[in-house]
């Protein structure tokens, strides 16, 4: 039986190796992962409540409009509810952007290092990635903004950027918003949009009333803490979301998703608290990235990007032997490790095996 020839040399997506496989096939007693982006506090007390009150109703299919959870997210946000689209994570929501307005042969843009997931769908529908060189790890917007054409239709930035963790500023965002034609689809992913401390990062909900094009991803897989649960959001204006919500699946989230996401949305204290946490693990991360003599790009989500000087891949298995578990595999950037900012006992763990390892079999530092 014959796949589709357009999906045949797709890569498949690599997730981080998951903790339990590192054990088992190392030997070892303890790991630290520090590759996926998780929260590493877990998530809000009031989740666990609201998940045990669904522990009896499995029996029961998902509110496949997720009337309730809307409702909390629509007053939380400050926007109507017909605004909102919830998916199996943002990821979701991505595939079905994707699915909903481009065609064979539409042109999509998007940064050459960045979240695979724009350009993996793209490809699924057909379209023609236009991918854009970061400069200095950042969006280049004139470059992606002189690469528009008739037949663009969506421009992705993820702000910030993974991997490289920068952000694109209020400013510069308004001035590429300005001169985008208002018939391509610009969507911010701002899945770490939560974790930003920056004063000139921008709110994408605070466009859209300026430029109805725009279309703005959220999840509660980062900072939320209910990854393994798959929910994400997108807003953007009613005529986009109704044309997305036509190709979604009728039970696309999960009863407990939906009850935790509610609950987790009215905690924001444990999000401050988060956010706290992880603005002082960066800090320390630079620190000790400075007293190495390594440069890494600005962090503004709960990872950084260091540059190892070395090939990073090689570094990640060492590394991986000895217990620690960060990513590596950039073709832009082969000598870059992208590490999750952990706990402070997971840092120094991070910090203490990197430092060992980086010395290993001669490596320049």
């Amino acid at each position: 039986m014959q796949p589709k020839p357009h999906i045949v040399d797709l890569p498949v997506y690599q997730p981080g190796k998951p903790i339990e496989e590192v054990q088992k096939e190392y030997g070892l007693d303890e790991v630290v992962k520090l590759a996926s982006n998780e929260n590493p506090y877990g998530f809000s007390p009031r989740v666990r409540d609201a998940i045990e009150s669904e522990l009896s109703k499995f029996y029961l299919y998902p509110d496949g409009a997720s009337v309730e959870l809307t409702a909390a997210l629509a007053e939380h946000l400050s926007v109507q509810p017909d605004r909102i689209i919830f998916g199996c994570g943002s990821d979701e929501v991505i595939a079905l952007i994707a699915r909903a307005f481009l065609m064979e042969g539409d042109e999509t843009i998007m940064a050459d290092c960045t979240f695979s997931v724009y350009k993996s769908n793209a490809d699924i529908e057909q379209a023609v990635s236009i991918e854009v060189p970061l400069k200095d790890g950042k969006h280049d917007l004139d470059a992606m903004l002189a690469a528009v054409s008739d037949r663009t239709k969506i421009v992705w930035i993820c702000n910030p950027n993974n991997p490289t963790g920068t952000i694109v500023n209020r400013g510069e965002l308004r001035s590429f918003l300005d001169r985008v034609p208002s018939s391509v689809m610009v969507v911010l992913d701002e899945a770490y949009f939560e974790y930003v401390t920056d004063s000139g990062y921008p709110d994408g909900l605070t466009l859209l009333a300026d430029y109805p094009n725009v279309v703005v991803l959220r999840t509660f897989s980062k900072i939320y803490g209910l990854a393994a649960l798959r929910i994400g959001y997108g807003v953007g204006s009613a005529e986009v979301i109704r044309s997305i919500n036509q190709v979604r699946e009728p039970f696309n989230t999960t009863r407990i998703a939906q009850a935790a996401a509610k609950a987790a949305l009215a905690d924001q204290s444990f999000v401050q608290s988060c956010r706290e946490k992880n603005a002082e693990g960066i800090q320390y991360l630079e620190r000790e990235f400075g007293r190495l003599g390594l440069e890494s790009f600005p962090a503004n989500g709960n990872f950084i990007m260091v540059d190892t000087r070395q090939s990073a891949a090689d570094l990640f298995q060492r590394m991986l032997r000895k217990g620690v578990i960060a990513r590596s595999g950039f073709k832009r950037y082969p000598t870059y490790l992208r590490v999750t900012v952990g706990s402070p006992r997971e840092n120094e763990i991070f910090i203490r095996i990197f430092e060992e390892t980086l010395s290993e079999r001669g490596a320049t530092v």
